[in-house]
């Protein structure tokens, strides 16, 4: 199946790890998704809002505001409280789980992950 609508295509991938950046860009790329990327938490709210993606991966441990406040700004928001955010981390602990659950995150994805699981993942949540 072709995914027309633009929006549905659009992803952010945030994290601090330039490796999984670019991995998790060229994937999603391959795929026919349109990537934006953001290293930090101030630099994902501002990009959320202007690129306003369908998926949000969204790290935890990211400098300026980590990823439990950034998904808990999101989903407060009107704009932005419909972005399917996805927390990719390697904080694995029930416990960590259990916060971002409670912030807002749609799913938690634990590092290491395959990109096959990624891309899976993406396709389920836009219905493709």
């Amino acid at each position: 199946m072709t995914i027309t609508n633009t929006t549905n295509r659009r992803i952010l991938i945030a994290d601090d790890e330039p490796y999984i950046l670019r991995s998790l860009s060229f994937v999603l790329q391959k795929e026919g998704f349109e990537i934006e990327t953001a290293c930090d938490g101030v630099e994902t709210l501002e990009k959320a809002r202007q690129f306003k993606p369908k998926i949000l991966f969204l790290d935890i441990m990211m400098p300026l505001e980590d990823g439990y406040e950034v998904c808990e700004e999101l989903k407060s928001a009107p704009d932005t409280k419909d972005i399917y955010v996805i927390m990719l981390t390697a904080k694995g602990q029930i416990i960590d789980k259990k916060r971002g659950l409670e912030v807002g995150a749609d799913e938690y994805i634990t590092k290491p992950f395959s990109p096959r699981e990624i891309v899976n993942k993406v396709k389920e949540i836009i219905g493709s």
